[in-house]
């Protein structure tokens, strides 16, 4: 299944395009961008120091950890039994995609606080009612979803938070969505990726016209879950070319 939506920047913008919107797909860590936020409108302290361990609340009862091997980024595991600023890990969230670092975000937020983040977007299917790994919540069917276009909302609900739009821009893995962009160009995005499913939303800055937002939610065989090599991130990075190619027609359309 194959999801996109392309949108103007501006304003309310109705999108220009789309293909399967609303089609609900595991959020991967495509979530971790509705954390980002909580974390920020929350008024956490985000130099306070918190403890790293691997040890969380299940939302069904019971505690779970997260497996390093399922994780792209080994930076918060070499600091296990530290204590580190709650900023490190929601800068290492975003731009590296940990999973221990998102969890560890979570447990500082209250219950409520990521929902909030979806509804003051005007999202009509997203949620995230738990964290990452819990899999006795998922067999409970407890599941972390996302649409294409609820994706898009997201991001324009960061409109009036230039640091969070910053902190999106160095994302590190920039294999698909950035991947079909010319070199250099200005980008605040974020993608997720797990057996089967690949998405990526991102905010483009051409330098020649105004901005756009792209969405693209792909889940099937394609996609295997390696989070720089995944023949899905290709197929994101082919879309994300062809609206380039388009881009001068995005605003106009709207």
């Amino acid at each position: 299944m194959l999801s996109v939506v392309v949108a103007p920047w501006a304003g309310e913008a109705e999108p220009v395009f789309v293909r399967n919107p609303d089609v609900l797909h595991d959020a991967a860590s495509t979530m971790k961008v509705a954390v980002l936020a909580a974390l920020s409108r929350g008024g956490a302290n985000l130099d306070a120091e918190v403890p790293v361990v691997n040890r969380f609340t299940s939302v069904v009862g019971g505690d779970f950890g997260n497996d390093p091997d399922w994780d792209s980024d080994p930076l918060p595991w070499e600091l296990l039994g530290t204590h580190v600023p709650l900023r490190l890990l929601a800068e290492r969230m975003i731009t590296h995609s940990s999973n221990l670092a998102t969890n560890l975000c979570l447990a500082r937020l209250a219950p409520q606080s990521v929902s909030e983040v979806w509804r003051r977007a005007g999202a009509t299917r997203s949620a995230t009612p738990r964290g990452i790994e819990d899999h006795a919540a998922r067999a409970a069917g407890v599941d972390n979803l996302v649409s294409a276009r609820d994706l898009v909302r997201l991001l324009r609900s960061l409109a009036e938070e230039p640091e969070l739009l910053a902190l999106l821009g160095d994302n590190d893995f920039r294999v698909d969505l950035a991947a079909g962009l010319p070199p250099y160009t200005r980008v605040a995005f974020k993608n997720g990726w797990i057996p089967g499913a690949r998405h990526c939303v991102g905010l483009v800055h051409p330098p020649d016209c105004p901005p756009y937002l792209l969405a693209v939610c792909y889940t099937g065989p394609l996609a295997t879950g390696a989070d720089r090599t995944d023949p899905a991130a290709r197929l994101l990075a082919r879309i994300s070319a062809a609206v380039w190619a388009r881009r001068h027609g995005i605003h106009t359309a709207s």
